[in-house]
């Protein structure tokens, strides 16, 4: 299974849809798929290539428009145990 297909079961706002591209050729016109894998998000923006899972997953944040800073990164927790 796909690191996309996993964040999709994991969750509701993921959609992964994963299309041979040599048997749908108006797809990879549609989408100028030149490679494999290619991945698009939300019609917009798009990465080529395999990438190691963090990268992958920064990518996607990034081309959904999601700051990965605040995603990878969260406010720790206040300080003085109170």
């Amino acid at each position: 299974m796909s690191l996309a297909n996993r964040m999709a079961l994991a969750s509701p706002q993921v959609r992964a849809i994963c299309v041979e591209a040599n048997e749908f050729p108006y797809l990879s016109n549609q989408f100028r798929v030149r490679g494999v894998p290619h991945t698009v998000i939300n019609r917009r923006a798009s990465f080529v290539g395999a990438l190691p899972e963090p990268d992958f997953v920064a990518a996607v944040l990034e081309g959904a428009g999601i700051p990965v800073e605040d995603t990878l990164h969260p406010d720790p927790p206040p300080k003085g145990g109170g």
